[in-house]
C-alpha cells in the first residue's frame, strides 16, 4: 500500500501551483474526517504554505475537533442528508451534529455550502425542504444549497429522483435562499 505524508501533499500542491495555477487541496469523495488527524496535519501545513483548503464532509464530528480544524479550512461543503432525525436514523447519523457543524463553520467565517441528496419517499417532502431552507436562511440567505439527484445503485429499490421533484424543491428552498442549485440532472 502506498502512503503519502502531509508534507508530500503540500509539496505536490506547491509544484502544481507553479505549473498549473493550483490554489490548494480539497479533501473529498470518501468521508475525509475518518482520517481526522491526517486531514488536520495536512490542512495546517497547507495554510502555512498559503494554499487553500476545502473540505467536503457529512458533518458528523464533535465540537472540539471541529473547532480545532476550522481555522485551517477556507471552504466546506457539508452534506445535510435530510432534515429529520428519522431520516438520519435510517442512514445512521445525527441531525443535530450535522446542523452544529454547519453553524460552527459559518460562525468561524468559513465559506459554507450545503448539499442534500434528494431521495424519493425519504427526504423529498415539501415541508421538510421548507424547514431546511428556513433553518439555513437563519444562518444566511446567501448560503448556497445544492439539491442533488439520487440514482439507485446495487440492490436499491428506490427509483431515481425525478427532475420535477428537484425543481419543485428548488422553488420551495428558493423562497428563503438566494442560491439553490440542482446537481446530477
Amino acid at each position: 500500500m502506498d502512503r503519502t505524508s502531509p508534507k508530500e501533499i503540500v509539496a505536490a500542491a506547491q509544484r502544481l501551483e507553479e505549473t498549473s495555477g493550483n490554489i490548494g487541496v480539497a479533501f473529498t469523495y470518501n468521508e475525509p474526517l475518518v482520517g481526522y488527524e491526517f486531514v488536520y496535519d495536512t490542512a495546517r501545513l497547507l495554510k502555512e504554505a498559503g494554499l487553500v483548503v476545502v473540505l467536503v464532509t457529512n458533518g458528523q464530528i464533535e465540537k472540539d475537533p471541529w473547532l480545532q480544524l476550522l481555522p485551517y479550512v477556507d471552504a466546506v461543503n457539508i452534506d445535510l442528508k435530510g432534515f429529520t432525525q428519522s431520516f438520519y436514523d435510517w442512514i445512521g447519523g445525527d441531525l443535530k451534529t450535522t446542523k452544529a457543524a454547519i453553524e460552527m463553520a459559518a460562525e468561524q467565517g468559513v465559506h459554507v455550502e450545503v448539499t442534500t441528496l434528494v431521495i424519493p419517499g425519504k427526504n423529498d417532502g415539501a415541508e421538510e425542504m421548507a424547514a431546511e431552507a428556513e433553518w439555513l436562511a437563519g444562518l444566511s440567505a446567501e448560503l448556497p444549497l445544492h439539491l442533488s439527484r439520487y440514482f439507485p445503485r446495487y440492490r436499491s429499490k428506490i427509483p431515481m429522483t425525478p427532475v420535477e421533484t428537484l425543481q419543485r424543491l428548488r422553488r420551495i428552498a428558493g423562497a428563503r435562499l438566494r442560491f439553490v442549485h440542482l446537481g446530477n440532472v
